[in-house]
């Protein structure tokens, strides 16, 4: 693993057109591609596509990359690697649901029925992902994906044009958050309140101002919620 200094020299050797600094710096930071494309693995786009379109956002980054930024290399690469793969996918359209997914989907559905029938109300998250032993954010990534199957690029906002993959931005500030949804542990410290506002605005797409009428409570109270569980979260995968 390079430190600091190696990779400051590293890109300043790439960027005078050295092809083996730019080879060690590729091969040096696939681990950080491979972690943010695992986001998009449900998307219209092949993994060894994902993989050329991260290598190419790496490539831009170590090229435009200025120690005066004033950040990490590594943090600076990640918003240059996610605009590359979001790019295609704008281009090539909606998100795909995998055969997996679609079972899964099936059976929570069944188990729900079941449930309902039973118990007489819906089985929560937490329950469901009990039934099946998974993760409970893996239930609300199936039920989502096959319930709702819309576009990321789809527009949440016609005055402003903006789009839902938009909306998804905070996490990808410092490598340190790529997988921060995936660590299970960590999820499972917050509290209720917090839990949902991670799951509505991760995993459900939801805009601040959907989440705090949601809730009941402001959009700048949501954000300064937000803000404080991400700190939270960086501090502990950093630690």
């Amino acid at each position: 693993m390079l430190d600091h200094e190696q990779t400051m020299r590293l890109i300043k050797e790439a960027q005078q057109g050295d092809e083996k600094a730019k080879s060690t710096l590729l091969a040096e930071n696939m681990p950080l591609i491979k972690s943010i494309i695992r986001r998009y693995r449900n998307t219209v786009i092949e993994y060894d596509d994902l993989i050329q379109l991260g290598s190419l956002g790496l490539y831009k980054a170590m090229m435009n990359f200025n120690p005066t930024f004033g950040v990490r290399f590594s943090t600076y690469a990640v918003p240059m690697i996610n605009g590359e793969i979001k790019r295609q996918i704008r281009d090539d359209g909606p998100v795909k649901v995998s055969r997996s997914t679609k079972t899964l989907a099936l059976m929570i559905n069944k188990y729900t029925d079941t449930f309902r029938s039973e118990n007489g109300r819906d089985p929560t998250v937490d329950e469901i992902a009990a039934q099946f032993k998974i993760d409970a954010y893996e239930v609300v990534f199936t039920m989502d994906s096959t319930h709702m199957p819309v576009s990321l690029y789809e527009k949440y906002d016609d005055d402003s044009g903006g789009y839902l993959i938009d909306n998804i931005k905070t996490v990808d500030k410092t490598d340190d958050l790529i997988d921060h949804i995936m660590l299970n542990d960590l999820i499972k410290s917050l509290d209720d309140r917090d839990k949902k506002i991670i799951l509505l605005r991760y995993y459900r797409d939801k805009t601040q101002s959907e989440v705090a009428e949601i809730l009941g409570v402001s959009q700048v109270q949501v954000s300064r919620l937000e803000s404080k569980i991400l700190s939270f979260l960086k501090t502990k995968l950093t630690s």
